[in-house]
């Protein structure tokens, strides 16, 4: 199977996310989409992300009426910070069976020739890139693939700040998700 990795926070993981997700794995070739939780991206600060595993139990939560899609918790028994290319080569090696490609924001091309190994993330795995706001940069690489997907401006930042505002995030998470986050008492 070709399995798109769509790596976040998710931190809550909501909405946008799964619109994006939905349309990579119904537009492209790819049969399944996993979600990759990050327990420390190396280019966030740890202090704003709530406890790893709330966080993979809302994607559980947000994905369990979804045959195609998985949550991956591969990267809280890995090093950290996690690495892409330190993840992709651990499930190359784990699922020989499989074929992974890279789902990012295309304004994550801006920063991209900074990540660890890039260059062998795009000879080897390839990425499947989707619009964001503000994007300035495209890549011309034969692995690289741009798909045409709404252009999702919902930012986990602002339903943080929502959420401590005491307003409604009715329409922005899945309600599996806003009840998680409401019986937990996350993010107040």
């Amino acid at each position: 199977m070709k399995i798109g990795l769509f790596f976040g926070s998710f931190n809550p993981v909501h909405i946008g996310h799964l619109i994006i997700a939905n349309v990579m794995q119904d537009r492209t070739d790819l049969d399944e989409v996993w979600f990759v939780v990050s327990p420390q991206n190396p280019l966030k600060k740890q202090n704003s992300l709530i406890h790893e595993f709330d966080r993979h139990k809302m994607v559980e939560l947000a994905i369990a009426d979804h045959f195609y899609f998985r949550a991956s918790d591969v990267e809280f028994h890995m090093p950290r910070p996690s690495y892409t290319i330190d993840t992709l080569t651990y499930l190359s090696d784990k699922f020989p069976q499989h074929e992974f490609k890279l789902i990012i924001g295309g304004d994550n091309l801006t920063h991209f020739h900074k990540w660890k190994n890039q260059e062998v993330i795009l000879e080897q795995y390839g990425l499947y890139v989707y619009p964001r706001p503000g994007e300035l940069n495209k890549i011309d690489h034969p692995h690289v693939q741009f798909v045409e997907a709404p252009l999702m401006d919902i930012s986990a930042t602002f339903i943080r700040q929502t959420i401590k505002g005491g307003y409604s995030v009715k329409y922005l998470l899945p309600q599996a998700v806003e009840d998680y986050i409401r019986d937990k008492k996350l993010f107040l």
